[in-house]
C-alpha cells in the first residue's frame, strides 16, 4: 500500500455507543486521535460505558459529534433517518451501518437491488460527504485484530466514495485505527462488501480483500444483483 499522505484527520465523531462504536472509539484514542461518542442516551448516561474502553473519550450531543472531521455512523441501519439531516450538511460521514431487517424491520429502500445502501444513507444525508467503509468487519476483529502499519497479519477494510479527497480522508482514518484501506470506487460499490457478499465478515489481508471485491460479479450476490441491475458480464 502507498504511503498517504498528511494531512490526517484527528477529531473522529462517532455516533452509536454500541459494541462497534466503542471498538472504533478505542482505536481512535490509542491512535491519538480525539474522539466524541454520541448515543441515543444523554451524555452522562453513556459516560461510564464510554470511558471504560476510551479513558479520554468524549461522550457528546450527536449535534457536538458532527463537528468533528470525521463522522462514522455506528448505530442501527434504520435509526439513521432520526438524524437530523441538516446537522451533517458538508460533514465527511463514514457509514458504517448494515441493513438487517431483524433489526431494522423490513425496509424497502434498503431492500432494493438496484441501489446500495450507502446510496440510500446518501439520500437521508442529502448535504454529507458519504463514504462507505469500516462496516464488514466484525466486532471482534475491530476489538482485538488491529494491527501496526506493515505487520504481516494486518487486516484489510474497503472504502468506497464519489470524492477522491474524502476517500483519501477516510483511508487515511483506516490506517491510524490499524487495517489497510482498500479503495472499491465509487459509493454505489459499496454494495460490493455488504451483508451477504465475500468480504463481508472475511478477516482479509489486502490482496485477498481486492481478488473478493474483483470477483463480485461472479459470486451468487453479484449475479443477484447484476441481474438486477442489467449487467452484463
Amino acid at each position: 500500500m502507498e504511503p498517504i499522505a498528511p494531512p490526517f484527520p484527528r477529531e473522529l465523531g462517532i455516533v452509536g455507543a454500541g459494541r462497534v462504536g466503542l471498538a472504533l472509539a478505542a482505536l481512535a484514542e490509542q491512535a491519538g486521535i480525539d474522539v466524541q461518542v454520541a448515543a441515543s442516551r444523554s451524555p452522562e448516561a453513556v459516560r461510564a460505558q464510554v470511558e471504560s474502553v476510551a479513558p479520554r473519550a468524549h461522550p457528546a450531543t450527536v449535534e457536538q459529534v458532527a463537528c468533528s472531521q470525521v463522522v462514522v455512523l455506528a448505530l442501527p441501519l434504520g435509526k439513521v433517518r432520526s438524524l437530523d439531516a441538516a446537522l451533517f450538511d458538508g460533514v465527511l460521514v463514514v457509514d458504517a451501518t448494515n441493513y438487517w431487517w431483524e433489526l431494522d424491520g423490513h425496509l424497502a429502500q434498503f431492500e432494493d437491488l438496484t441501489t446500495s445502501s450507502s446510496e440510500q444513507v446518501q439520500r437521508l444525508l442529502p448535504g454529507a460527504r458519504v463514504v462507505k467503509s469500516l462496516n464488514h468487519l466484525s466486532a471482534y476483529a475491530l476489538e482485538e485484530l488491529a494491527r501496526p502499519r506493515g505487520a504481516d497479519d494486518r487486516l484489510a477494510v474497503a472504502v468506497a466514495g464519489d470524492r477522491e479527497r474524502d476517500v483519501r480522508a477516510v483511508s487515511a482514518v483506516v490506517d491510524l485505527l490499524g487495517f489497510d484501506p482498500i479503495e472499491a470506487g465509487a459509493l454505489a460499490q459499496g454494495m460490493r462488501f455488504e451483508p451477504g457478499t465475500e468480504l463481508f465478515g472475511a478477516d482479509a489481508d489486502s490482496e485477498e480483500a481486492r481478488e473478493m471485491l474483483d470477483r463480485f460479479w461472479d459470486s451468487q450476490r453479484g449475479r443477484v444483483i447484476g441481474r438486477a441491475r442489467g449487467v452484463q458480464r
